[in-house]
């Protein structure tokens, strides 16, 4: 649409309509982005004013030489460094344990989360505990630490959950396995180093499911109700970053400006997150991990088509103008939705997961718990189209 500067007012009221609703966006986080900007972390640690450093991380990013790398550069700055290498994926209270053990021995006074989202919010969670004390249940929401926290400084060697843009830590229940958001604007990381070369040592399966979440992240942040003129900015930008990168990266791996546009778009898509929350595909996921020990990336790719279309009737505007920066159509066509949701599925099977829930060994009879699970998950009460259990459990059965 085009107006001229003398048009009336009522056509640059149009314009204007909907980019002038309040916020509240304060970043919290430097983002150092580029290739070999990972060699700046004991410099970065030095003007965070550490002396004794947490590691947090995962023992197989030892074998590519992350682990070593990342020391090396601190000692380098002469910190003193402890190595916690016991992260799992979906991490849960546990672990968070097991890392404050070693934290309060060494009286740790920066975190550093290198790896995935795991190890980024197992850091966090230690953070949580090391400074404010008690379990982690006790942060179970938002805004419940009282006491100020340590720095922390995020590296993600992983392009999908954006953690290292947000204040929450998503740890499981070591019993039932169920996750809960611990939030706080504390906990926020006082840098992130976004080095696209460190992405490079994806497996393939790991490229896939986190390639696909930081996906389902720009879509979801960019519906919310929660969303805002910050936030729609950077899922915008975050979902033409991906949309075009994925393709690329899942057929040839070591494409680094590909890499590089993945791990940014990530990171963009986190923020929006941080500034808008996510919806129904994440609601839905939460309770395959918890059941079936399923990736939670994987989970994310069989939900998301249907959660679309689930959505398209309130939000079909929205996905018209993301189906169009993906050169599927024009934003106003009328079957945008749909064309979008298949878009994803389609990026799904090109990456090689699954697309239906029953090829992972989900069976039917789980549904209706599963169903009654996802209502108690927060996500979805931003979703665009409220969910009830029924809506839940027709989402779980079209995925079938």
């Amino acid at each position: 649409m085009s107006v001229s500067p003398g048009a009336d007012s009522t056509a640059h009221s149009t314009l204007l309509k909907g980019w002038l609703e309040p916020f509240d966006y304060y970043p919290r986080t430097r983002v150092v982005f580029g290739p070999g900007t990972v060699h700046q972390l004991g410099e970065l640690a030095l003007e965070a004013g550490a002396k004794k450093v947490l590691l947090v991380t995962d023992r197989g990013l030892r074998a590519v030489g992350h682990i070593d790398l990342a020391l090396k550069n601190l000692a380098a700055a002469n910190l003193n460094v402890t190595v916690f290498d016991e992260v799992r994926n979906n991490p849960t209270t546990l672990d968070v344990e097991r890392g404050l053990a070693l934290a309060s021995r060494n009286e740790i006074d920066l975190l550093i989360g290198l790896g995935g989202g795991s190890s980024m919010d197992c850091a966090k969670g230690i953070n949580f505990l090391l400074t404010n004390g008690g379990k982690m249940e006790d942060y179970w929401g938002t805004g419940k630490a009282k006491l100020p926290m340590l720095p922390m400084i995020a590296v993600p060697t992983t392009s999908g959950t954006g953690s290292e843009a947000q204040s929450y830590a998503l740890i499981a229940q070591s019993d039932t396995h169920m996750k809960m958001a611990c939030g706080d604007k504390k906990a926020a990381c006082k840098v992130a180093i976004l080095d696209p070369l460190l992405t490079l040592s994806m497996p393939p399966a790991v490229t896939a499911a986190t390639g696909i979440d930081a996906l389902s992240h720009a879509l979801e942040s960019y519906v919310t109700t929660r969303r805002n003129p910050i936030s729609l900015l950077f899922s915008h930008k975050a979902w033409g970053l991906l949309c075009r990168a994925f393709p690329i990266v899942s057929r040839d791996p070591r494409h680094a400006a590909a890499r590089g546009a993945m791990l940014l778009g990530s990171h963009l898509a986190g923020a929006a997150i941080e500034n808008s929350m996510l919806g129904a595909t994440h609601a839905c996921a939460n309770p395959l991990s918890a059941h079936y020990d399923m990736i939670h990336g994987v989970a994310i790719g069989l939900m998301l088509p249907h959660v679309i279309r689930y959505n398209a009737p309130h939000v079909g505007h929205a996905y018209g103008k993301l189906a169009e920066v993906a050169g599927l159509c024009d934003a106003h066509d009328p079957s945008a939705a749909e064309k979008l949701a298949e878009y994803i599925t389609e990026l799904v099977e090109l990456s090689g997961q699954p697309t239906r829930l029953r090829d992972c060994g989900v069976t039917a009879e789980t549904i209706p718990q599963m169903a009654i699970e996802a209502t108690k998950q927060w996500t979805g009460t931003f979703n665009p189209r409220p969910v009830s259990v029924a809506e839940f459990e027709e989402l779980y059965t079209c995925a079938w």
